[in-house]
């Protein structure tokens, strides 16, 4: 029977076998949504590592460019935007700025805080990083079709709903 099962169908047959009293429905979703990020993880870094980034770099750089012109913002809302830590951001702000892809400012309504922009580099380099990721995430969204990527996103969104407010 498990011949046929991929390897999450495989795990939910063994452990239906062996814990009958228990109902093991979630492992199907959770855990093909698990393998999943780690594929499309995989596959999204390609790009970032093609232009000499790491995924969290990438992430500082988008959020900058869709910032809007002058393409900055405070180094708070930088770890707001991107969901990690002002220490995490900071790491990444300092190899960013050593490549010369942003710079950093002491912010002018508030001495003790930093204005991260974009260098006119910087956001060259994302604009081609960006738009080769979206011709990536298109590829990869191709496997469905238009009517199962609608219904997948609602879906999602419905669940992330559950975990997040709408902050960003």
């Amino acid at each position: 029977m498990t011949e046929n099962l991929d390897r999450v169908g495989r795990i939910k047959a063994e452990w239906a076998r062996e814990r009958p009293d228990l109902d093991i429905r979630p492992q199907g979703v959770i855990g093909r949504l698990h393998r999943l990020a780690g594929h499309l993880t995989e596959e999204l870094t390609l790009v970032y590592r093609r232009y000499g980034l790491a995924e969290g770099e990438f992430d500082v750089l988008a959020t900058l460019r869709r910032a809007g012109a002058p393409y900055e913002r405070a180094a708070g809302e930088l770890a707001r935007f991107t969901m990690v830590t002002t220490g995490a951001v900071s790491k990444r702000i300092d190899r960013l700025e050593r490549d010369g892809l942003v710079t950093r400012r002491v912010s002018a309504s508030d001495g003790r805080g930093r204005v991260i922009a974009l260098t006119a580099a910087g956001k060259d380099l994302i604009d081609r990083a960006f738009t080769e990721h979206i011709r990536n995430e298109q590829r990869l969204l191709a496997m469905l079709t238009d009517d199962q990527a609608d219904e997948l996103e609602s879906l999602l969104t419905t669940w992330l709903a559950h975990f997040e407010t709408d902050e960003a």
